[in-house]
């Protein structure tokens, strides 16, 4: 959306300066993401109350006249229209009310290509949009469409796009990128061995792919590729296979537990997080702990842990047995504790290691970070000459705040003239 302002004449400025244009992207996968859309547009009136100001994204397709209430907002664009955003501009004059233009569900059918560039050194490259699975609990089918993707050879052409803009690394991006090629006939690892061909791509990293999607064959060419990071971001939602059939997940908990094993059988030192909900409509003490239970007893690296939150329009809500919300903040926090103690264990099996560090930005005035291609955090002190170079780091301790410092281990082959140990 900000490429195409910019080809029309735009230029881009940070938040709290006055703009002339504010484009508010939205989320509603929570009713914190509501809150927090509505605050943040409240905030760009403030900044510039002259200012034409455009909401998009998904609360404004789910609840565009929750939006409407919102005082200076003049144009709000569903899922679809978003895409278009100077068509709808005019001349930027404000409008008296506000106007809304959506698309109903079944016609979302549009598919976005896109990559993102201008940010750090990793590019996000949108591979699939849509989602046709459905669960009880969330709003994400009904905002974003159905399961939808490009071609292999489109997205590959927008990868080499990327590499040429000088990125190192590529993450791929989407609702549910597992499901990769339903709309072309073609399938998801097909697109990964036809991306890491791709000349001069160092990293491709993955986004969130679901358990019954992440087969022993994506696994195993993780573990043989040079390109592909041992990283994986897999959404779980419930240990209990109680719960999961009332969400209508398309796994059990077996089937989980088998993936993270079939991991740390070929990449004992992959980073693996996960997502889970905690207090969900019907989970009673035995099904949280049970999820808990399964989560302890496995290899995982880090929790992502989010309390249910209550989605109007969605099966969930006329499921039994209703979890306190003071409840889902324990279950919550005993989640994020768990994920704490995990983290801490994986960093500690890492100490002593040398990893390829891709430095990214600047951290305050002495000092740089960047990520190891299982995904630690590493900093060290900053050298401009290294942003965005990758570097061996041997891995020596665990700082206050989380991430890894260490020592940096130069060869001349690699870059002459830095052949001193910069320890951090």
């Amino acid at each position: 959306m900000a490429h195409t302002l910019e080809e029309v004449g735009f230029q881009k400025v940070d938040f709290e300066g006055k703009a002339d244009l504010y484009v508010i992207n939205t989320c509603s996968v929570t009713n914190a993401g509501d809150k927090e859309s509505r605050n943040i547009i409240r905030r760009a009136v403030r900044n510039n109350p002259d200012a034409f100001v455009v909401v998009v994204g998904c609360y404004a397709q789910l609840k565009p006249g929750d939006i409407d209430q919102i005082e200076g907002v003049d144009l709000i664009l569903g899922t679809q229209e978003k895409f278009h955003i100077p068509a709808w501009l005019g001349d930027l004059s404000k409008k008296e009310l506000t106007e809304i233009h959506t698309t109903r569900l079944a016609k979302i059918k549009d598919y976005h290509r896109s990559y993102s560039w201008g940010d750090r050194t990793r590019s996000f490259l949108k591979i699939q949009d849509g989602c046709d699975y459905f669960c009880t609990f969330c709003t994400i089918p009904y905002a974003r469409g159905r399961s939808r993707n490009d071609t292999i050879e489109n997205t590959v052409s927008q990868a080499e796009k990327a590499v040429e803009k000088g990125y190192h690394e590529i993450v791929l991006a989407g609702v549910n990128i597992g499901d990769f090629g339903k709309s072309t006939g073609e399938d998801f690892i097909s697109l990964l061995l036809s991306l890491e061909k791709v000349k001069g791509l160092h990293r491709l990293r993955m986004g969130s792919v679901e358990p019954n999607l992440l087969t022993d064959e994506i696994i195993a060419l993780v573990a043989s590729s040079r390109v592909i990071m041992p990283h994986f971001h897999i959404p779980l939602q419930s240990g209990s296979d109680e719960v999961l059939k009332l969400m209508k997940r398309k796994y059990t908990r077996e089937l989980f537990a088998s993936r993270i094993r079939a991991i740390r059988e070929t990449l004992p030192f992959a980073f693996i997080g996960v997502d889970v909900i905690a207090g969900t409509n019907g989970e009673t003490e035995q099904h949280f702990r049970e999820s808990y239970d399964l989560l302890n007893e496995l290899e995982i690296s880090q929790l992502h842990a989010f309390p249910y939150s209550e989605r109007s329009g969605t099966p969930a809500l006329s499921i039994p047995l209703k979890v306190s919300a003071e409840e889902r903040k324990l279950r919550t926090r005993k989640y994020i504790n768990l994920s704490e103690k995990k983290l801490l264990s994986f960093y500690s099996k890492n100490l002593g290691s040398v990893s390829e560090v891709l430095f990214e930005e600047r951290k305050g005035n002495d000092r740089m970070e960047g990520f190891t291609g299982n995904y630690i955090r590493v900093e060290l002190p900053y050298r401009a000459e290294l942003i965005n170079k990758p570097v061996d780091v041997k891995l020596t301790s665990i700082l206050p705040d989380g991430h890894m410092s260490g020592e940096a281990q130069f060869i001349r082959t690699k870059y002459p003239g830095l052949i001193s140990s910069l320890k951090g």
